[in-house]
């Protein structure tokens, strides 16, 4: 099982500084994200903005979220 999401700050740019439980962080893009449906609303910054971990992953209000092993596995660890 890969690492988990303990927690999460929305940038500017559409990308999210990850904190990870093995102690790592990260930077992952949401950007390709933003023409599906379901991630459409976060094209918003003020919903952008209101992402949170959950349950080992990230969660936006509107209740989008992402497999937690993609958030891991497609951040680029910094």
């Amino acid at each position: 099982m890969n690492p988990r999401v303990v927690n999460v700050k929305p940038e500017k740019d559409y990308t999210l500084h990850l904190w990870f439980t093995n102690g790592e962080e990260g930077i992952f893009d949401v950007k390709p994200y933003l023409d599906y449906e379901v991630f459409q609303a976060l094209k918003e910054k003020k919903m952008f903005r209101t992402v949170r971990p959950f349950i080992g992953t990230i969660q936006w209000a509107n209740e989008a979220d992402l497999c937690p092993d993609t958030v891991y596995l497609d951040s680029v660890k910094i």
